[in-house]
């Protein structure tokens, strides 16, 4: 099974009541996700996750947080943090490196993550950002997951086979 981590803005999309098409749509095509394909990953998330989750500005957090109950916590260690700042550094990911976009990926690189999953396509899912942190990641030693939406994850499930 391939190893996805859930990242903040699909969890906001499962419990948001937004009633534009745009926000509808996602929220859609991520009820349908969890529903129908979370049993076919390993699924896993970050502390990021929750602190973000947590804050008291999330809309609907309680709702949002019991989504999260029994998946794997990846730990953000000092080799994160050290990835996290060097994504900021290079300019591949938005600061600070110490939350946010930057541990999300650099959990996800270090963890051997396949899938990062997001409805965020202006910093994460974003196909233009894609090679630049390839060639950051490669310097440094590591590959990078497929940084996706959950539409996109659902069309490559069925031709995705580990190596």
């Amino acid at each position: 099974m391939a190893k996805v981590y859930l990242e903040t803005s699909f969890f906001s999309a499962c419990v948001w009541e937004r009633k534009d098409a745009r926000s509808l749509a996602h929220q859609d095509e991520s009820r349908r996700w969890w529903a129908q394909q979370r049993k076919l990953h390993d699924l896993c998330l970050s502390a990021e996750v929750l602190r973000e989750l947590s804050d008291p500005t999330f809309y609907n957090s309680h709702d949002a947080i019991a989504l999260t109950a029994g998946l794997v916590r990846l730990p953000i260690t000092a080799d994160v943090l050290g990835l996290a700042r060097l994504l900021v550094r290079e300019r591949v990911m938005p600061g600070p490196a110490e939350e946010g976009d930057a541990i999300h990926v650099a959990t996800c690189v270090l963890n051997s993550v396949d899938f990062l999953l997001t409805w965020n396509v202006k910093h994460l899912a974003n196909p233009n950002k894609r090679a630049h942190l390839r060639a950051v990641c490669l310097r440094a030693g590591w590959t990078i997951p497929e940084l996706v939406t959950p539409e996109v994850l659902w069309n490559l499930d069925e031709d995705y086979h580990p190596e």
